[in-house]
């Protein structure tokens, strides 16, 4: 696999791999990977991002390996209302090969877009978790915070992750997270290690759910736990 961290040269890297290693498997009984929606602002502020997500998007299909195994679909706006999705790939050469070959481009957000591409995806079929990176909204956020809502009905979580400080942004994508059961968590961009523990918890609770989240100790992952809402009984 390519685009990986040295376990050697990295210590907190290596240890993360190791604990994530040693979880039981928790394979759904269907035997079917989770599916993980990987949507990114793709807009001209956000390309240093989005090469640091091109090196470590692979590193989530190598965390999940022994808990269930993960499909993801890769999900951009960009540009004059540009937006593409992949098909659901479980190869992670597959999904940095389509990564590599976009570039960002200006343009205005298209967030309620995006949401509504992943609440079709999961009418088809269940979308475990949708990871969300950005840093602003354009957009009016009533019909996003209701399309958010459908999401965390079906049980389809919307992780937002937050680059830079615009509390614009923070508090719609708070609401966003709330609504959907999810959680969100901000990060420096200059701070590749924490985009890469966030992108690993979230790609452990796609693949093996809840219990398989709690078993991680990095600090993302406790963040996120968190803030996640009580199971229901019954």
């Amino acid at each position: 696999m390519t685009n990986l961290p040295d376990r050697k040269g990295n210590p907190a890297v290596a240890a993360f791999l190791d604990k994530v290693a040693a979880m039981p498997a928790v394979r759904p009984a269907s035997g079917k990977p989770g599916r993980l929606l990987f949507a990114v602002d793709a807009t001209a502020s956000r390309q240093p991002t989005w090469d640091r997500a091109c090196q470590l998007q692979g590193e989530m299909f190598l965390a999940v390996r022994d808990v269930g195994g993960l499909a993801v679909s890769l999900a951009y706006y960009r540009g004059f209302h540009e937006f593409a999705a992949t098909p659901f790939l479980t190869n992670a050469e597959d999904l940095a090969r389509r990564m590599s070959g976009v570039t960002c481009l200006g343009g205005q957000t298209q967030i309620l877009r995006t949401l509504k591409h992943a609440a079709s995806e999961s009418a088809r079929e269940k979308v475990n978790a949708i990871i969300f990176i950005g840093d602003a909204i354009e957009e009016d956020l009533d019909p996003i915070c209701h399309v958010a809502g459908e999401l965390g009905l079906r049980g389809t979580p919307v992780f937002c992750f937050q680059e830079g400080r615009s509390p614009v942004a923070e508090n719609a994508f708070r609401q966003v997270a709330k609504l959907s059961g999810g959680a969100w968590a901000p990060f420096d961009a200059a701070s590749a290690e924490t985009l890469r523990d966030l992108l690993r918890a979230v790609a452990v609770f796609a693949a093996g759910g809840r219990r398989a989240l709690a078993r991680l100790t990095s600090n993302s992952a406790v963040r996120i736990a968190g803030q996640l809402p009580a199971p229901r009984s019954g």
